[in-house]
């Protein structure tokens, strides 16, 4: 499998392209804030031709390019079905920090549409696209429809899971208890050897942040603090 990928935009929002090889239809994951430079540059470097872009969770960082990226290429956008109202307004339902405020973060170059063919997913449904067989992993915690992707070498972790942390619970939509029921669920009965590539930050694997994350650990103890921690 060929994946690329790349850190976009003012949150470093991790954006990734995935397909059987060069030459061959391909899958975008998470295209947020100015990704689609960077996502233009892997479809011309390996020959790539987009069939879908997929959604770990609608939150504005993740998902700020999926309008103008699908129009262009006329594919569908899919996201799970907690999520989807997201996409109407995701400024809105990902922060509130008002509409001012978050254009003079990005320098008035916001521009979010709702996509025109959005789709929805479901828990433990198969997404097949580009010659690609995905699992989804429904895992509320970070947002109601936070989902993780997985094959049998590899998990797009989205803002569950992060090298040494894990997805921030404060923010609308957000619930620490969810957070923790999906990351007993969802990471710790994963293989070790599994890699994770994450919505932030470095890739890592099941087995080395089973070993080192602090809540992993906490969660094998009994308890995963509530802190803050990463993404939007």
């Amino acid at each position: 499998m060929l994946i690329a990928g790349f850190p976009a935009g003012s949150w470093a929002t991790n954006c990734y392209v995935l397909a059987a090889g060069p030459g061959e239809p391909c899958v975008i994951v998470d295209p947020g804030q100015e990704s689609i430079d960077g996502v233009q540059e892997i479809l011309r470097e390996h020959r790539l031709l987009p069939a879908a872009v997929l959604l770990t969770h609608g939150h504005i960082d993740h998902v700020w390019s999926v309008a103008p990226l699908t129009s262009e290429f006329e594919i569908p956008a899919l996201i799970h079905a907690e999520d989807r109202y997201r996409l109407a307004d995701p400024a809105g339902s990902s922060f509130s920090a008002a509409r001012d405020q978050l254009l003079a973060m990005t320098k008035n170059s916001l521009e979010l549409t709702e996509p025109t063919d959005v789709r929805e997913f479901g828990d433990q449904e198969t997404v097949e696209f580009a010659g690609l067989t995905l699992t989804v992993q429904h895992a509320p915690g970070h947002t109601e429809g936070s989902s993780v992707f997985v094959t049998d070498e590899v998990m797009f972790s989205g803002d569950l899971l992060f090298a040494g942390s894990i997805g921030r619970t404060d923010l609308p939509g957000g619930d620490h208890a969810q957070m923790v029921a999906s990351l007993g669920r969802v990471i710790m009965p994963a293989d070790d050897g599994l890699v994770v590539l994450p919505g932030h930050g470095p890739q890592t694997t099941i087995g080395q942040e089973k070993a080192t994350n602090p809540y992993l650990r906490s969660l094998v103890e009994g308890d995963v603090p509530g802190a803050n921690r990463k993404g939007l």
